[in-house]
């Protein structure tokens, strides 16, 4: 881990992070007050920071549930609008060992439109998991309970885990080649295709 102090206050490492959950860590470790995200709410003002230390508790706590339930190297479905929960939640898939699958979460208004382009999306990525917020979570539950066909999704609220879940995290076993996402296109004039980062 970090052993000197750089004149920014960076911790320096003699060690090139190969993931990165390797370089959250290290950030963690060497400024754990440090802001890692800070969330622009209309693109201007500044809503609270996640700092290093709080993103890493975080990504740990998420990870820990998703490869206590199997998670590790499968697709998790992140649902979620625009914020610091879904960054806390991409960590959370890496820290598990599963590939993250973001996508907005279907809108009530529109499901007509928004629904089947998330279905498409579940059963080409044949995703089992998804993460979401605690408020979206029946609806989400619901939606991909009734429109899942055979495969069965299980639905977590990231918001409802404790951070003192993560403490006894143990690292999945990875690469640094290992796929981190699959991001799907818009497809206005088709389904969705997805491609791997």
């Amino acid at each position: 881990m970090p052993t000197s102090t750089h004149d920014d206050g960076f911790s320096q490492a003699t060690y090139e992070p190969s993931s990165l959950i390797d370089l959250l860590r290290w950030r963690a470790v060497a400024r754990p007050e440090g802001w890692a995200f800070t969330f622009l709410e209309d693109g201007e003002t500044e809503q609270p920071a996640l700092t290093y230390g709080e993103l890493d508790r975080q990504a740990r706590a998420i990870g820990k549930v998703l490869k206590d339930r199997g998670a590790c190297g499968e697709r998790v479905l992140l649902l979620y609008p625009p914020g610091l929960e879904y960054i806390a939640a991409f960590f959370g898939c890496l820290y598990a060992g599963a590939v993250a699958l973001p996508a907005y979460p279907p809108d009530p208004a529109r499901l007509n439109r928004t629904l089947p382009r998330l279905q498409a999306m579940l059963s080409n990525a044949q995703a089992g998991f998804a993460l979401t917020a605690e408020a979206l979570a029946p609806t989400v539950q619901t939606l991909l309970a009734r429109d899942s066909g055979s495969r069965t999704v299980q639905v977590y609220a990231v918001d409802g885990i404790a951070g003192g879940a993560g403490d006894d995290w143990l690292p999945p076993p990875t690469s640094s080649d290992a796929l981190a996402f699959l991001m799907y296109t818009s497809g206005s004039t088709g389904m969705p295709k997805g491609g791997d980062g």
